[in-house]
């Protein structure tokens, strides 16, 4: 009986030594494969060689802190990219016209004409005009960042505010040389909104379609019994250019080149104010048909 205890006290002593040799390897293998991590960029994940519950838990609870780290350095990597991008996006869109002023106020100072001098305070002004714009846009852009901002909202006429806004392009679109198509419906129709915020959002639309479109420019203004719809089509030279997948990205240009004076901002914006007014702003291109499509649901029954 004596010698059964014995032997049983002698096996189960050796299956906790075992145990203990096993359990330390496997701590000792962990603290070498973290070790490793942190002087090395690599997917590896660690890996556990005991049978012991507890550490298998233990081991995939720091594999999946691993992974978090792992998509948090990629997110930070991408973010650095964009931001790289950004300056040098701004850089230009800022430079570009106060080199342009620069170089004008030096030939009106250096002007005897009068003529001459008209035609360089009015290039003056219209670089101004295009810095003022960048600038305002870059600051809208910088409120909707924030999560704090909240956008004010109240009743708004959408038709009102699309009519009359419409109406201010009337100069820049004659100047474009376009006949624009315009369908309209009349009326009044009330959504929940913001009246700058929303003349901001069409303003993006319209000017959009000036850049970037050529001769074709079509307009309509419908509603449904739940929703109000402007929608915005223009003709585009080359669509195999556009990336669809960045329309509403900030700082997205189609024009590689950049030959256009734009912040690559205004869909951007758009989007984001359509959003936050419970409304939705969608794209598409079909063949060399560029459409912008803005709805937003009917507050009240229309008038």
């Amino acid at each position: 009986m004596i010698l059964s205890w014995a032997i049983a006290a002698t096996i189960v002593a050796v299956l906790l030594t075992c145990f203990l040799i096993a359990y330390r390897r496997q701590v000792k293998k962990t603290c070498r494969q973290l070790a490793f991590l942190k002087t090395h960029q690599t997917n590896l994940r660690l890996t556990s060689e005991v049978d012991i519950p507890e550490i298998h838990q233990l081991i995939d609870s720091i594999n999946e802190i691993l992974d978090q780290f792992r998509a948090m350095q990629t997110v930070a990597k991408k973010n650095q990219q964009q931001l790289k991008e950004t300056i040098t996006s701004l850089s230009h869109d800022i430079r570009t016209p106060l080199t342009s002023l620069d170089g004008y106020f030096q030939l009106l100072s250096e002007s005897d004409n009068e003529t001459e001098k008209q035609h360089y305070i009015q290039v003056i002004q219209s670089r101004i005009a295009s810095l003022s714009g960048t600038l305002e846009e870059l600051f809208t852009y910088t409120k909707l960042q924030n999560d704090a901002y909240v956008l004010p909202l109240e009743q708004v006429d959408f038709v009102k505010c699309v009519y009359n806004t419409v109406f201010s392009f009337y100069d820049a679109i004659g100047e474009k040389g376009i006949t624009p198509e315009i369908d309209f419906e009349e009326g009044h129709v009330l959504i929940q909104g913001n009246s700058e915020a929303l003349r901001r959002i069409i303003q993006n639309i319209i000017q959009n379609a000036i850049r970037h479109g050529n001769q074709l420019l079509q307009m309509k203004l419908y509603t449904t019994e739940q929703s109000i719809t402007f929608s915005c089509i223009n003709g585009v030279a080359h669509p195999e250019e556009i990336n669809m997948n960045q329309i509403f990205n900030q700082f997205y240009k189609a024009d590689s080149a950049r030959s256009k004076s734009s912040t690559g901002l205004g869909l951007s914006i758009a989007k984001e104010l359509t959003e936050r007014m419970e409304g939705t702003l969608t794209a598409k291109l079909e063949g060399n048909l560029f459409s912008l499509e803005l709805q937003f649901p009917i507050n009240l029954q229309k008038t």
